[in-house]
């Protein structure tokens, strides 16, 4: 594993000190992933607190915050690291934080292994003689893809359920028989959680997944489904086979959010606009739990779920809410869910003014993240592919790109400023008056500055009372 030289030379001085440091936790198993680690931890058996603390003295400024925790935080050429000894851990109460930490610097690194939550995640490296030390089986687990936790105390912590779901999305695992009965055992403590934390996996998810299906797939296999019923309705809920052919609406809604994170939209998009656009694939379909019903189409009885987009929106803000999203994440999201299938209705091509009154119903998402959910619900029915609805969306997308609105929605024109030298007064006028000029901007009545101000001395002359 390749170190940065300051952090090489601290583990060497912690081991002519007498310690033992180790690299643990995620960036042993990126490394063996043949990911770039990120975030270096260190473990340093045989020391105590105050002998680590002089090894790592002459380094940089240390910070003792953790001291009771047996962690110490150093700062080596502008990059922080966390340096901890081996440490038991007692359940004391309900919950994340409900445990008793006593550092035991002579703990075995097998025992001190154990109190980590999955295997994948205790494995620890020798940095000093290139060395994996894995008493617990977890590069087996990780060539495996499988999803294994650690030790009977697994079941301690609720939160460990919730990070194996981020875990096998990010990874592409499953979940392991024995793991799965145990998150069984222990379904009803989800309450213990603060939902900080559980948006905290659920944003991890979301930004971070490269099968994110799986860690839904997790939440069902493990009974934690039920905690999030607005996914939880999907499950078995029927789909018309014609138009459907991979499954139920739970099943589809997996394919859609495996095939959003293919698309370039996700794959060059920040943490912002990934989240955004993952939960709003995710939700897509949440309003065919109260709208799927049997009817009459084309001379044939089919499932069908007419409104499921409107439906959906309530739906949506109630999963959002339950799992600690940001309030503001809403309102980019509704809008999404609300108007995915707008391709499908309307006339046979899309005129410039439908193009903008969706741009403008759509804000503050854009006409760019909707296209990148209409494209993931149609790729979410292998192996059916409509032509049709594949020319539509990128009909709609070439639209948005010409009118210069693919990633912003339509800005007004016509200001406050051009009212005033036209002879307006501020005041309650102003507001009726740029609601009117807005709306035959977005129907094509104007396209720049000049003829928005000749529209609008129009309106006057037809208005006059607006000058009064």
């Amino acid at each position: 594993m390749q170190l940065p030289p300051p952090l090489l030379s601290a583990l060497q001085a912690l081991r002519s000190a007498g310690g033992r440091p180790r690299l643990v936790g995620g960036c042993v198993r990126d490394w063996l992933l043949g990911l770039a680690p990120k975030d270096f931890d260190v473990e340093v058996f045989g020391l105590d607190y105050e002998k680590m603390q002089r090894a790592l003295a002459s380094f940089g400024p240390t910070d003792l915050v953790g001291r009771s925790f047996g962690v110490l935080k150093v700062r080596l050429s502008g990059a922080e690291y966390d340096f901890s000894l081996p440490r038991r851990e007692s359940k004391t109460g309900a919950g994340h934080r409900g445990f008793a930490v006593e550092p035991e610097p002579d703990l075995t690194e097998a025992d001190a292994a154990a109190r980590r939550d999955f295997t994948i995640n205790s494995i620890a490296y020798d940095p000093l003689d290139a060395r994996v030390i894995d008493p617990h089986g977890g590069e087996r687990d990780l060539r495996a893809r499988v999803l294994r936790h650690t030790s009977a105390a697994f079941a301690e912590d609720p939160l460990r359920v919730l990070r194996g779901f981020q875990f096998a999305a990010r990874f592409d695992l499953t979940l392991a028989p024995e793991t799965a009965e145990l998150c069984r055992s222990i379904a009803d403590t989800y309450r213990e959680l603060a939902i900080e934390r559980v948006w905290g996996e659920w944003e991890k998810w979301a930004t971070k997944s490269s099968k994110p299906s799986r860690g839904i797939a997790v939440l069902k296999e493990s009974g934690w489904l039920k905690h999030f019923p607005e996914i939880a309705q999907l499950d078995g809920l029927p789909q018309e086979p014609e138009w459907h052919p991979e499954g139920d609406a739970l099943t589809h809604t997996g394919h859609c959010i495996d095939a959003l994170v293919t698309l370039d939209a996700w794959q060059n998009g920040d943490a912002r606009v990934r989240r955004m656009l993952t939960l709003a694939v995710l939700a897509h379909d949440f309003g065919k739990a109260t709208t799927t019903h049997q009817a009459e189409r084309h001379r044939k009885l089919r499932w069908v779920s007419p409104g499921h987009e409107a439906a959906g929106a309530p739906l949506t803000e109630s999963f959002l809410q339950r799992i600690g999203a940001p309030h503001e994440l809403v309102e980019f999201v509704r809008p999404l869910v609300v108007n995915h299938l707008a391709h499908h209705h309307g006339q046979e091509h899309f005129r410039d003014t439908t193009v903008r009154r969706l741009a403008r119903k759509i804000a503050p998402a854009t006409m760019d993240e909707l296209i990148a959910v209409m494209t993931a619900d149609h790729l979410g029915r292998p192996p059916l592919v409509s032509e049709e609805a594949l020319r539509r969306i990128h009909e709609l997308r070439d639209a948005a790109a010409r009118l210069a609105i693919a990633d912003r929605a339509p800005q007004p024109i016509l200001l406050g400023r051009h009212l005033i030298a036209l002879g307006m007064t501020p005041g309650p006028n102003f507001k009726p008056a740029l609601d009117a000029a807005f709306e035959s901007q977005l129907d094509g009545a104007f396209y720049d500055e000049e003829g928005g101000v000749l529209w609008m001395r129009n309106y006057l002359r037809a208005h006059p009372q607006f000058l009064k």
